[in-house]
């Protein structure tokens, strides 16, 4: 993820997506937190799917409102649901409870599926056919309503990570319907029901796996990503949420709770769940801990409202300026750091926080000044990862301070779960903005233009 708090939906064209999704692409922007105020996330919609049988979903918990995707800061949506979602029938209800029912499209390694594909690192994405992964019966086909623009996305269309693999659909926080679910698909998951997935696409889950078998399938050592990759089965190649329909592993695919709005279900998946897990585990709600969020993007904004969420007593936003002061107060941060604008800013502040969320991923931040900011034996986690090396640390104050450096990957599947559970639970919600998937070139444009370092 990113910066500016864009998750971008959008309602994209019947004629060129063949599908009813509302995609959300939603990012931080390329200001991260060094830069402007937070934008709200911004997401995609489209017209009625007329390219499938018709399967009703289940009961998704969202009111029309919900499908309008205003955004949680109270600001007008760009765009609208063309076509609502058809009232709920008894009929579509009894279609959904069953758990595994006729297959919505054939069995064949010739499904079709279309999306937004980038083609190399410089051209602008282009709407085409694409052939998913051969069909497994661990396996979920799910009509995308909602899918996530993340800095991970901008990263790898570009190559910034290392050469991809083209032609690439990325998109990694995708929230949508399941459209048909496997015969050896994990329990719980039944046609019709909203379900999402994030940047993991498919975990070994062998019994010789400690990753796996411990519940740290993120760490999986065979792990591939939800788009770019080779299945090692030799089943193809993986296809993100940048599409009409997508097919992944049922392991990494999860159940949205009915209380949690699509929008904010799709930027949890990677932004939410790469700064809850740090704060979990680091302990970020234990009585008379200080916490620091540095970068007030998707992914930043995320972790100031599950550090409140999860308990956290005392919570400090850090960014470049003071244009986001207020939108961190907003967000519920109990103080405030504007590391360009408040002179001797790294002094006034030493030795105030146990914990350090650092969603930034500049080569030029200030990462000494940064690390100044813990208290002896506090933490800094850095989760936002950039396309060169982090600045050089300080190894003697480190030392002196008994300071732990770490890093952290997105979370582990049973975190993801907890997250989503607690988002419906405390009410919290991403700031979002709906734009169609058809402007989806232009939002690229915008989130490369905002600024130097993206979060992850």
């Amino acid at each position: 993820m990113a910066t500016a708090e864009s998750a971008i939906t959008g309602k994209n064209y019947q004629d060129t997506f063949h599908a009813n999704h509302e995609n959300v692409m939603t990012e931080e922007s390329t200001k991260d937190t060094f830069h402007a105020n937070p934008e709200p996330a911004k997401t995609l919609e489209s017209t009625q799917d007329t390219s499938q049988p018709n399967v009703e979903p289940s009961n998704t918990g969202e009111t029309s409102q919900d499908t309008s995707h205003s955004t949680s800061n109270g600001a007008e949506p760009a765009t609208m649901k063309q076509n609502p979602e058809p009232t709920k029938t008894e009929t579509s209800c009894q279609i959904t409870a069953q758990t595994n029912s006729e297959p919505a499209m054939k069995n064949s390694k010739q499904d079709i599926f279309h999306g937004w594909l980038a083609t190399d690192a410089t051209s602008p994405l282009k709407h085409q056919a694409f052939t998913p992964k051969t069909w497994e019966e661990t396996d979920i086909d799910i009509r995308v309503t909602h899918c996530g623009l993340c800095a991970s996305d901008l990263h790898t269309m570009r190559s910034g990570w290392g050469e991809t693999l083209y032609p690439v659909c990325c998109g990694h926080e995708i929230v949508g319907t399941a459209i048909r679910v496997g015969i050896k698909a994990r329990e719980g998951i039944r046609v019709g029901d909203r379900v999402g997935v994030g940047p993991q696409g498919y975990n070994c889950h062998r019994g010789d796996c400690e990753c796996c078998v411990s519940g740290r399938e993120n760490y999986c050592p065979r792990r591939i990503g939800t788009y770019g990759e080779r299945y090692p089965s030799g089943a193809g190649i993986s296809y993100g949420g940048f599409a009409d329909f997508t097919r992944h592993n049922s392991n990494s695919v999860f159940n949205i709770p009915s209380g949690l709005d699509s929008p904010s279900a799709a930027v949890m998946l990677c932004a939410g769940a790469t700064v809850y897990e740090p704060l979990k585990e680091h302990g970020a709600a234990t009585p008379g801990r200080k916490v620091g969020v540095i970068g007030l993007g998707g992914l930043g904004h995320l972790g100031v409202l599950f550090a409140k969420a999860m308990g956290c007593q005392h919570v400090v936003a850090v960014s470049r300026s003071e244009a986001k002061c207020s939108d961190a107060f907003k967000l519920g941060a109990d103080a405030y750091i504007a590391t360009a604008d408040e002179e001797g800013w790294e002094e006034r502040h030493a030795a105030s926080l146990d914990l350090i969320i650092c969603t930034v991923s500049d080569p030029w931040m200030p990462l000494k000044e940064y690390l100044s900011l813990l208290r002896p034996k506090g933490t800094f986690c850095q989760v936002g990862i950039p396309e060169g090396p982090l600045p050089q640390l300080d190894t003697m104050a480190l030392v002196l301070n008994g300071t732990s450096v770490c890093f952290s990957d997105s979370a582990s599947p049973g975190n993801v779960r907890e997250m989503l559970g607690l988002a419906a639970e405390k009410g919290v919600r991403a700031w979002t903005e709906t734009r169609p998937m058809g402007e989806v070139n232009g939002v690229v444009k915008e989130m490369e233009g905002g600024g130097r370092g993206l979060g992850l």
